[in-house]
């Protein structure tokens, strides 16, 4: 019961992104064929929000429900971002769907979508077993 939260929090993301159609497999297409400025835009307005989130959080040190500091590590670099960010890209592309709305796309009644959270977690499990071989 401590956590119904969560799924009122993933419930009002998975409506947000079904009203705004960033779940629509048409609209994952138009951007990746550079047809639309929709999911620029969704994408871009995500990053703006989140840059301005991160300066307002270092600039009044926020902390967080518990009490904690807000620490947010730098990143650094390396070649397996490039490799992981392709393979994360083209099976977007193939998929029609990002993790973010697979669980949306499941809730509103989309079968074929099972396929794709398969292989979401299929592909978490590989890399977890094989990520002392990859480069970091």
């Amino acid at each position: 019961m401590k956590n119904i939260k969560f799924l009122l929090i993933g419930s009002l993301f998975g409506l947000i992104l079904t009203k705004t159609e960033a779940v629509s497999w048409y609209r994952i297409q138009e951007m990746f064929h550079f047809q639309s400025f929709h999911m620029y835009g969704i994408i871009g307005s995500a990053v703006v929000v989140g840059l301005i989130s991160v300066l307002l959080i270092r600039f009044f040190k926020v902390k967080s429900l518990g009490g904690e500091d807000i620490v947010i590590p730098d990143k650094t670099f390396n070649k397996g971002s490039i490799i992981g960010g392709t393979i994360f890209g083209m099976g977007w592309a193939l998929s029609g769907a990002c993790p973010g709305p697979l669980y949306a796309l499941a809730g509103a009644g989309y079968p074929a979508i099972w396929v794709a959270i398969a292989s979401a977690l299929f592909g978490t499990w590989l890399y977890s077993y094989l990520r002392p071989k990859l480069p970091h």
